[in-house]
């Protein structure tokens, strides 16, 4: 799932070291916290430590993240449409979903407050960067309105 993802944001690779987008995963996170995630081709359940910063949703095998670590993967939240519980959809407490054009992908939080935090945190993300593609988008009207004439040159 994810591998396919990075592979469509950034161009073929599936390692997230190669690219972590100049985020310095290690320090002052946005959140970070431990999930269960489901693998993209086996689709085994693996505890992951997770790291959300700058709009990179990052994961490791172990808690002890520093410089030197290199990320089992990364879901750029941008890319990101939807995020919410999946507990009927997996039949498993605690269970949310991030969805993509492409894919969604399934998380296991171990209470209903960290899921609802993860939730919180993830959702707030989408719409931070979200936005922030949106805005370099937006045409100003107002600068560009015309005075519309009329033939005799009075304004209309």
């Amino acid at each position: 799932m994810a591998a396919s993802l990075w592979r469509s944001v950034f161009g073929g690779s599936t390692s997230a070291a190669e690219d972590e987008g100049g985020v310095a995963f290690w320090s002052n996170p946005e959140r970070a916290g431990w999930l269960t995630k489901q693998g993209e081709y086996i689709k085994t359940w693996r505890r992951r430590w997770f790291v959300l910063k700058q709009g990179k949703l990052f994961w490791f095998k172990d808690s002890h993240v520093t410089r030197a670590s290199a990320p089992r993967g990364v879901i750029p939240v941008a890319s990101c449409l939807t995020v919410k519980g999946a507990e009927d959809v997996l039949n498993r407490p605690f269970a949310f979903e991030i969805s993509t054009r492409a894919e969604t992908m399934y998380f296991i939080a171990d209470t209903e407050k960290e899921k609802e935090e993860w939730i919180n945190s993830i959702g707030r993300s989408i719409v931070q960067h979200s936005r922030s593609l949106a805005d370099a988008e937006v045409v100003d009207y107002e600068s560009t309105k015309r005075t519309a004439k009329a033939p005799d040159g009075d304004q209309i």
